[in-house]
């Protein structure tokens, strides 16, 4: 068996994560998943709420930016928001603990600082920046929520879920939208979305009288 160490014990806690959930973890847990004592695991995690702590750091150490500071604002943004979403996507209920958790270590504060770094080079202000970090996470979370169908409401049809037909009489616009409903490119909206956000950031930018095209 391999040698029991931080780094086993926080992947075996992502795996059952992924799996099962945030909920299923426990030391106890994690000890049956790597036939190992659970006092043993205390030498490595001081506690449930530590090895949380550890899941959030790892998810977040393998975001991959390839960002370009001489890039524009707005395309550093996009790369930015699109490196975090896949992520994400990855690692879907495992961001559920990253957005949970105040994150103190070097690999976790990382793509904050990145993020900050390059509103307030565009030329908001650190308020602005903080607002705007905390929007886009909103929107990534909310955007990966309706595509691995936790929040089912104008997420597109699953077959094994019957769906109501809404009455057109009562309902003109949903009825005659029910085929755009029912489908849902997530790669689509989430590009309409972003380009949204910054398009946004960039009027506001315009109407401080600073550069703001994207």
């Amino acid at each position: 068996m391999s040698t029991l160490n931080r780094a086993r014990i926080v992947a075996a806690a992502v795996e059952l994560i992924e799996r099962e959930g945030a909920d299923a973890v426990s030391m106890r847990r994690i000890a049956a998943e790597l036939g190992a004592g659970v006092m043993s695991l205390y030498n490595h995690v001081p506690n449930k709420s530590a090895l949380l702590d550890g899941v959030a750091e790892a998810v977040l150490s393998e975001i991959e930016f390839t960002d370009d500071p001489s890039a524009h604002w707005g395309e550093r943004v996009r790369i930015q928001a699109r490196a975090f979403r896949q992520i994400a996507h990855h690692y879907p209920r495992c961001t559920m603990v990253v957005v949970s958790r105040q994150l103190r270590s070097p690999a976790g504060m990382i793509p904050a600082e990145r993020a900050l770094a390059t509103l307030r080079e565009a030329g908001f202000d650190g308020e602005e920046a903080v607002r705007m970090l905390r929007m886009f996470i909103a929107y990534i979370v909310g955007s990966l929520l309706r595509e691995v169908g936790v929040t089912p409401t104008f997420a597109p049809d699953r077959p094994d879920v019957p769906v109501g037909v809404a009455d057109p009489a009562l309902f003109p616009e949903l009825h005659a939208r029910a085929s755009e409903l029912t489908a849902c490119d997530h790669e689509a909206e989430f590009e309409f979305g972003l380009e949204l956000l910054v398009q946004a950031m960039a009027v506001r930018l315009g109407e401080r009288g600073l550069t703001g095209h994207s």
